[in-house]
């Protein structure tokens, strides 16, 4: 099945770099597109991605280019791993390079706030790919603990199932399991959301909130992802699986997330571009959290912990007052 694929991974960002060597492990040749002439030359001569994970030796089966076209050349997969804004724009600009058969896997958690739509559906619009062969992989995925080869599970979502299949059989190592599912609403709507949740998490315990309140906020916070997504047409199941709730667990638990480490920022007291400096990878829930507010209006979804968070992003609400908010809501039944 894998033995023998190719696989073109945009772009060598942590998370990038981490399904391009689980794909590698899996027994797949690997080219990873890098904008930086420096990380091509240091992946393909030292097996190192020296800006992520210098301290992780790389598979010999994958290296690296800076040419789009020559890492889509022949790939029967093509993994996408950008920040989920920038994506329809430099999708736009790889598509004519894409082959016919290639299948695309979306690795993004976010929500594009132009269009309040989803990756998956974005890469539909600019490709022209049918969704049969579009796949999402989402889950509980640190890519650092990956990287050490420490033992993590996912699941790869496609409406076609034989497609999600040869996904999870091209990435399952004996240190990664993948699940396959057709639920892609609610594996995209879980991975975007529980990064909105984990900077309350982080805003938190920066104000030095304890467990009994970051468990509080996981559980209700997978409440409001659970109405969303079934709102808009998701398997209540599927959030509460890996790509709900175990991604929303790892997401507000490590302190390797950039969403709760963005978040903690906030609740020391640091403005949204002090933390943004602090935090210097993506983070996407502080895009996303203003288009998931969109999305749950749209769709007629309480969602309070998102409704606070956007509302302390755009500085709408003090800190005091965002704190109170999370912690303070009327009483009510609980289901």
């Amino acid at each position: 099945m894998s033995q023998h694929s190719r696989t073109a991974v945009f772009s060598a960002g942590s998370w990038g770099t981490a399904v391009a060597k689980v794909m590698a492990d899996a027994g797949g040749h690997v080219t990873v597109h890098a904008r930086r002439a420096e990380v091509v030359e240091a992946i393909n001569t030292a097996h190192r991605n020296p800006a992520y994970f210098p301290e992780v030796e790389l598979p010999a089966s994958l290296t690296a280019t800076t040419e789009p076209t020559a890492a889509l050349d022949g790939a029967d997969y093509l993994v996408l791993s950008i920040p989920a804004q920038a994506l329809r724009a430099n999708l736009t600009a790889w598509a004519p390079h894409i082959g016919p058969d290639t299948v695309i896997v979306s690795l993004m958690k976010g929500i594009e706030v132009t269009s309040g739509k989803r990756a998956s559906q974005v890469i539909a619009e600019v490709t022209g790919v049918s969704a049969e062969r579009i796949a999402v992989l989402s889950g509980p995925n640190l890519a650092g603990e990956i990287m050490e080869g420490q033992p993590a599970a996912a699941t790869v979502a496609c409406p076609d199932e034989a497609t999600a299949r040869r996904v999870q059989a091209a990435c399952l190592t004996p240190y990664f399991r993948p699940y396959t599912s057709t639920d892609v609403v609610g594996c995209e709507m879980g991975g975007a959301v529980k990064n909105v949740i984990a900077l309350a998490v982080g805003t938190a315990t920066g104000m030095g909130l304890g467990h009994n309140a970051t468990a509080v906020l996981i559980t209700r916070g997978l409440a409001e992802t659970t109405r969303l997504a079934v709102a808009m047409g998701a398997n209540p199941a599927t959030l509460a699986g890996l790509a709900g709730l175990g991604d929303l667990v790892a997401t507000c638990s490590s302190p390797r997330s950039r969403n709760r480490t963005f978040g903690t920022h906030l609740g020391h007291g640091l403005s949204v571009e002090e933390a943004a400096a602090a935090t210097r990878q993506t983070t996407e829930g502080v895009k996303s959290a203003e288009a998931v507010l969109a999305l749950a209006r749209a769709h007629g979804a309480d969602m309070p912990i998102t409704d606070v968070i956007s509302a302390l992003l755009h500085e709408k609400v003090t800190l005091d007052q965002a704190a109170a908010a999370l912690m303070q809501r009327p009483p009510k039944p609980e289901h």
